[in-house]
């Protein structure tokens, strides 16, 4: 069994030590690549401010490099008895290069290793979803330009309220998705500082250039005051819950949306067969079980923000045990939502849509109530006589509903804007940092 990092002189009671270690390991094998990248860009550094002689640093990084190849092949494992994904690095460079393999861990703790870990996973877990969410975007903003001209009701309070289009329902959430796409963008200016070299939250003797990491790792700055770094952990994972939740949100209440509109009741939306499922008794049933679950799911992430609160709100400055279970709840969390916008960009461009025969629905004829208000304002009626007309002939039963609809004005039915809502998308994608974060770590890795 290996020593841990912080090993005493003293056995540690098994049951303790696994009750300690809970998921740790199994889930730091996801941080196993940027634990290394962090690594290297340590020893770079320790090398320029002579702390490693430069062959030493040679074999480290070269070693370095390699355990990186086998943690994004799927080919690194944490062994039995290693607690976690630093003392496997650790671990490995020491069998295989000796005492230059113990000198890596000078100037740093293991709380900033995390630290930098997993704020170089959440970079590249954000660029995936920002990636993902931009691209659902585009492609409700396409079917709202495909079925502009097909009309639905519209509804509030569940009621029928005005006449509404596919146009405007899709290009609705595509447009949502862009307020989202800001606040991952506010948790990515988060994420991207560097906690490197804050040690156990309080700094190091050794002369560590900790903007000379900030380059090498490709983060925008560090997190100057090294108390403030260590803070940090609890805070980066709520922010980042923030965004996971509002963007589930979106994506929860479209589901709800496809759900209603699929329905017999409703029919404006049909699923091919093979996106439902059936039921075992009534042979007639093709349920919108995608969708449903799609829409659970979501909800399930509206809480997480909570579940940070909880884990961290009452925790003072320093680092804290409690912290090791915020990785339990966000990294499955941050899986599901992949997997969320990914089921929704597979099955909304194959769900059919049906446009309804509105004026010719009883059901619908009240939709027109404010054309006819608005016609009697154009010809110089006062509006609110205008609307008690209008009212009065509703409750006499003579309405006649106007079927002829001018909405031109931006966002309406006849003018819908998507090209604003295209460029407004590409506008905010265009101020997150990804390229300059790339090729600073395809530097270092070269």
């Amino acid at each position: 069994m290996a020593d841990k990092l912080w090993q005493k002189d003293y056995p540690l009671d098994q049951r303790i030590a696994d009750f300690t270690v809970g998921r740790d390991r199994e889930l730091d094998l996801e941080l196993a690549p940027f634990d290394i990248l962090g690594s290297i860009a340590h020893v770079t550094m320790l090398e320029e401010v002579n702390l490693i002689d430069a062959a030493a640093a040679r074999r480290c990084k070269a070693k370095l490099r390699e355990l990186y190849r086998q943690a994004t092949s799927g080919q690194f494992t944490i062994e039995d008895g290693v607690e976690d994904v630093h003392s496997q690095v650790e671990l490995m460079l020491t069998r295989e290069l000796g005492d230059d393999g113990k000198k890596i861990h000078s100037g740093r703790s293991r709380n900033d290793q995390v630290l930098v870990d997993l704020r170089l996973y959440f970079r590249q877990r954000i660029q995936g979803i920002v990636e993902q969410t931009a691209e659902l975007s585009r492609t409700l903003t396409e079917l709202s330009e495909e079925h502009q001209d097909k009309l639905i009701p519209g509804y509030t309070h569940l009621q029928v309220a005005m006449v509404s289009s596919f146009g405007l329902w899709f290009g609705a959430y595509g447009e949502a998705l862009i307020d989202d796409l800001r606040l991952w963008k506010a948790a990515y200016d988060t994420v991207d500082q560097n906690p490197l070299g804050s040690a156990a939250g309080y700094g190091s003797s050794f002369p560590l250039d900790r903007d000379r990491t900030t380059e090498l790792l490709g983060f925008q700055s560090p997190v100057v005051n090294v108390v403030a770094a260590q803070m940090g952990r609890g805070k980066t994972e709520l922010t980042v819950a923030f965004a996971i939740a509002s963007l589930a949100q979106t994506i929860g209440k479209m589901a709800m949306d496809v759900c209603l509109y699929s329905s017999q009741n409703f029919g404006f939306l049909q699923l091919p067969d093979d996106l439902t499922t059936g039921s075992s008794i009534m042979p007639h049933k093709k349920n919108p079980d995608v969708f449903e679950l799609l829409r659970g799911r979501c909800n399930l992430l509206q809480t997480l923000p909570t579940q940070m609160s909880q884990l961290t709100g009452n925790l003072p400055s320093g680092y804290h045990r409690d912290f090791q279970l915020l990785k339990e709840a966000i990294f499955p969390a941050l899986d599901q939502l992949e997997d969320g916008l990914a089921i929704a960009l597979y099955a909304l461009p194959r769900t059919k849509v049906h446009a309804q025969e509105l004026p010719t629905d009883p059901r619908y004829t009240f939709l027109y109530s404010v054309e006819a208000v608005n016609n009697l304002v154009l010809k110089g009626v006062p509006f609110r006589d205008a609307y008690k007309q209008v009212g009065a002939d509703i409750e006499a039963g003579t309405f006649t509903p106007p079927t002829e609809l001018r909405h031109t004005h931006l966002g309406s039915l006849g003018n819908l804007g998507n090209e604003r809502i295209a460029q407004k998308r590409e506008q905010v994608l265009g101020t997150f940092g990804f390229q300059r974060a790339d090729e600073s770590l395809r530097k270092l890795l070269s």
